[in-house]
């Protein structure tokens, strides 16, 4: 495993970091005065300059995107990361449309790509993705109750989604939802896709979910969603009937790898403001970084982010030599350790600034929630446990 940068990830590194100092650091200020659903008025401008320095739809390979692989597209995904709230969304980089895109990059048919996935790719619309249900234990996305249901030639959707990132946004155009087409069918090939356009006759956004108090919407909010009737023609399928679960684990797969990338960076951001923290102040008679327990903090925080970041890139090696699915060990164990490894580096960081740490006045209350949100999304951790789990028993288990 060779994880150095070569000649176009240390070209397209340079230009990240420059434009991360030039327009992004200076731009947070802004995004704290936002508040709502829609997304941060300063946007549309950094996405402007993203585009004009090359810097666009970097997660996605093949000729739809960069073309970069995971192990290149790693590093610049951990600088994004450093401000979650503005960069990823500047490049054309955000959750939930990087998944979406992958799927119609992958799965979709050429009047899909035309139609969507083209302007998602231009970042002119916005979209969700539509799976987890307040009903059922969506963990396990086999429990899924909506329907899709044959109709002729259309396919009629009647479900009710929550925590629809994306929802909120007022550019989102479009849905993918995830439902049950056969539920006689096998466990695993129940459910199918469909594209559903927002104003589709029968969607309703019943209302934003906020997260920790936050709007998130830098991510497009969250909403819950009611399908009542919806029809939209066959041709909206993605894929083939049944074919909805293995899909799903193909977008969340990039998607987890995706999310870790960048807890890296939301980790280093933490630990600067740790340590120059620690630095400025002194109470009882010394600065923080001179007491123990501080220093204490301090290394553990950069073993741990070390640990981590080589766990992730090992992963993305994996991904690209042999596949997502001979990844999929790796995958689950940096989607298990990061975001716990962060939610404390971020609360030790947050210990070094008070009652500041807490407030709009620094990023760290922001990168505590995106830390811990992320041990729910795409799969809690004990789901991830429980599988690995399996996976590690099975090579002990006595076969008949």
């Amino acid at each position: 495993m060779d994880f150095g940068y070569d000649a176009r990830t240390e070209d397209l590194r340079k230009r990240l970091l420059a434009f991360m100092d030039e327009y992004v650091y200076p731009a947070e200020a802004f995004y704290h005065e936002h508040t709502g659903w829609e997304p941060p008025s300063v946007l549309p401008r950094l996405q402007a300059q993203a585009r004009l320095a090359g810097l666009w739809n970097l997660f996605l390979p093949g000729t739809h995107g960069a073309g970069l692989t995971n192990l290149q597209y790693a590093p610049l995904a951990e600088i994004t990361g450093r401000s979650p709230a503005l960069a990823p969304a500047a490049l054309n980089c955000a959750a939930p449309d990087t998944g979406n895109m992958e799927v119609l990059a992958e799965f979709g048919t050429a009047e899909q790509q035309r139609d969507w996935l083209q302007p998602l790719l231009d970042g002119t619309i916005r979209s969700a993705f539509a799976m987890t249900e307040p009903g059922v234990a969506s963990s396990d996305a086999t429990n899924i109750g909506t329907r899709i249901e044959r109709d002729g030639d259309d396919y009629v959707i009647n479900g009710h989604k929550f925590f629809i990132t994306g929802a909120m946004n007022p550019n989102c155009r479009i849905f993918i939802v995830m439902g049950k087409t056969d539920p006689a069918a096998a466990r695993h090939v129940q459910q199918s896709m469909v594209l559903v356009p927002r104003d589709t006759p029968g969607v309703t956004v019943k209302r934003g979910m906020t997260v920790f108090g936050y709007s998130d919407g830098d991510h497009g909010g969250h909403a819950e969603v009611i399908f009542e009737d919806v029809r939209v023609p066959a041709t909206n399928l993605i894929g083939e009937e049944g074919g909805g679960f293995a899909i799903s684990q193909a977008r969340l797969g990039p998607g987890r790898i995706h999310h870790c990338m960048r807890l890296i960076g939301m980790a280093e951001r933490a630990l600067e403001l740790m340590c120059t923290r620690a630095l400025s102040r002194t109470p009882f008679g010394k600065p923080l970084a001179e007491q123990g327990v501080v220093q204490d903090w301090i290394a553990e925080s950069r073993v741990r982010i070390e640990q981590a970041r080589l766990l992730v890139l090992k992963a993305a090696w994996l991904m690209d030599t042999v596949g997502n699915k001979g990844a999929h060990t790796e995958i689950q164990a940096i989607k298990i350790i990061l975001p716990q490894t962060v939610e404390w580096i971020v609360d030790k960081a947050i210990q070094t600034y008070g009652a500041a740490g807490v407030s709009q006045d620094t990023p760290l209350a922001m990168l505590w929630v995106g830390a811990r949100t992320l041990r729910l999304a795409d799969g809690p951790d004990e789901v991830h446990k429980r599988s690995l789990a399996h996976r590690e028993l099975k090579r002990y288990r006595s076969t008949p």
